[in-house]
């Protein structure tokens, strides 16, 4: 019996003999790829318009915050908030997608569009309207559900 990756001695990278991940991932999953790329856009747009602010109210790098400007704090914590949640949220996307792939994928994109809602609220200035992004945690709870779910599937309790 052989190990299932083996390195290719005419390649430097390893690849696997008895399967490739087209195989192994359910066809729906190209749903989640999709969630991710949407998350990217997302992602980029939050960046770019941090990078407007900055021009428009002369923040200049390193500052996070300014002192004077109100608006510019919004959108650049608008961003920022947005980053600190991103890797959980891209953890428990994936779990959740190997099992339930067209589940994760829909709360996926309610969450990544809730981040936008988000963000057009808090950069009116007025940080209670960042509110309007709050069904996003259907999404973001819901993968994490999931994810719980998936883990009790694989040590047997159902």
């Amino acid at each position: 019996m052989t190990a299932p990756f083996v390195k290719n001695r005419n390649e430097s990278a390893f690849f696997c003999r008895e399967m490739d991940i087209l195989t192994v991932l359910p066809s729906s999953f190209g749903y989640v790829i999709f969630t991710y790329l949407y998350s990217w856009i997302m992602l980029g747009y939050l960046a770019v318009k941090v990078g407007a602010a900055r021009k428009k109210y002369d923040v200049k790098y390193p500052t996070m915050y300014s002192d004077k400007e109100q608006v510019f704090n919004c959108i650049q914590r608008a961003h920022q908030n947005t980053l600190e949640v991103y890797p959980q949220w891209l953890v428990f996307q994936t779990i959740a997608a190997l099992v339930y792939p067209l589940s994760a994928s829909v709360l996926g994109a309610i969450w990544v569009t809730s981040k936008f809602s988000y963000a057009w609220g808090y950069y009116t200035g007025d940080p209670a309207k960042r509110m309007n992004g709050v069904y996003g945690y259907i999404g973001y709870f819901g993968v994490i559900i999931l994810s719980i779910s998936v883990a009790l599937q694989l040590l047997g309790f159902f």
